[in-house]
């Protein structure tokens, strides 16, 4: 993967569950490239904070991409772990915010200004849901989008007529509604 991807980040995500083996793990990680960053969830799977093994692996220069992050709280707690070391994101799950009923864009908003006294780290809106998330990322300065395929393809739609839109989707229904076959015959009341 390295050599077909030598000049941009690429994140590989330990594997391990206790702290010493992702240590290890990220050393051994990091050292395959320069363009290596090693992703660290925020906890473990007992909820213990990953912050001391994210600070110390930034003390030694290993790039790293802290994920899973859903709090502001977890967003400050890396900032300070990450602060003042090499290059780093911090992926926060904007997409999975917003699937429990919460708003991501002012989670996001307040993200990016508490980065702000950490420019070594970089802050990705990642599991986008819809195209929207790409311009609100840009709106409210966040350094990465995480975007799918899927959402890549939506791109052709920016901008779209909102009629001409509307008229393809009654189309779309009426197609539908053709091919599924179903017809309802009038009851007529006997007199």
């Amino acid at each position: 993967m390295l050599r077909a991807i030598p000049d941009r980040p690429i994140s590989f995500e330990v594997f391990s569950d206790e702290f010493d083996e992702m240590e290890e793990q990220a050393r051994r990680f990091a050292a395959w490239g320069d363009n290596v960053y090693v992703k660290i969830p925020v906890t473990n799977t007992r909820r213990e904070s990953s912050a001391p093994l994210v600070r110390r692996l930034a003390r030694a220069g290993v790039k790293v991409n802290v994920t899973a992050l859903m709090t502001l709280a977890q967003v400050r707690l890396m900032a300070d772990a990450l602060r003042g070391g090499p290059p780093a994101y911090v992926s926060v799950f904007a997409g999975r915010i917003a699937d429990s009923g919460r708003d991501p864009l002012p989670i996001m908003s307040a993200a990016v200004a508490m980065l702000a006294d950490c420019p070594n780290a970089e802050l990705i809106w990642a599991s986008p849901r819809e195209l929207l998330n790409i311009f609100q990322a840009d709106q409210i300065g966040c350094h990465v989008i995480t975007v799918t395929h899927d959402l890549l393809k939506k791109l052709s739609l920016v901008g779209k007529d909102l009629d001409e839109f509307s008229l393809e989707t009654v189309k779309m229904f009426r197609a539908d509604a053709v091919a599924a076959g179903f017809e309802l015959h009038s009851a007529r009341r006997a007199a």
